[in-house]
């Protein structure tokens, strides 16, 4: 979604932050709700977008519509559940915090509607947060549906999957650099704005 001029520049990008800052806070207060000091000790408890930006991510996410923030570093070994399992639910956190951000986005667009800043950025709040969930679910590293889906496999498929994920990353890229994965991935953002917006009273995005 590319801006076409300051006012959707002044409304986009603080959107952006926004859906990045809290994807990556969710990360990090749902891993230390499981016992890890690490995302605090790293200063990743913050709702400071400088804390959780990626740069070459920030860029993709306004050039493509898909784009990343730096991960939040967690360690298993402190959780006080399963690894496998806390691991699955430190990786849910960041997409479904970008769900329910939308969703207050849909919630918000019938009060404050897209013809000024702030109906604007409440929309592109409602876009990126739709993206980002759809996008991090994708089950490749290093994106969040990797752990999603190694904690929700059986434990004697495992060595294969870990074999097929070292080709995970070159995957994603390749997806990415060939505009593949943005037609697979425009279709099911569509639905999910669409689900969204019905369940905040809206009509089909």
């Amino acid at each position: 979604m590319f801006f076409q001029n300051i006012e959707q520049i002044l409304a986009g990008i603080p959107a952006i932050l926004v859906a990045i800052t809290f994807h990556e806070y969710a990360h990090g207060k749902t891993a230390a709700l499981l016992g890890d000091p690490t995302p605090e000790a790293q200063g990743r408890l913050s709702l400071n977008p400088l804390r959780h930006l990626d740069p070459l991510g920030a860029l993709m996410l306004l050039l493509v519509g898909f784009g990343w923030a730096k991960p939040v570093q967690v360690n298993p070994y402190y959780f006080q559940t399963d690894r496998r399992k806390g691991m699955l639910y430190v990786a849910l956190a960041g997409p479904l915090m970008n769900l329910v951000l939308a969703y207050l986005s849909a919630v918000a667009l019938r009060i404050f509607p897209p013809i000024n800043i702030l109906g604007l950025f409440f929309f592109y709040l409602l876009w990126y947060n739709a993206m980002l969930a759809v996008f991090n679910l994708i089950p490749l590293p290093p994106l969040d549906g990797s752990k999603v889906l190694s904690g929700l496999l059986s434990p004697r498929y495992l060595p294969v999957y870990y074999k097929i994920e070292s080709y995970g990353p070159i995957i994603l890229i390749l997806l990415l650099a060939t505009g593949i994965l943005n037609q697979i991935l425009q279709p099911i953002v569509r639905t999910v704005l669409s689900v969204l917006q019905l369940a905040a009273g809206w009509g089909i995005f």
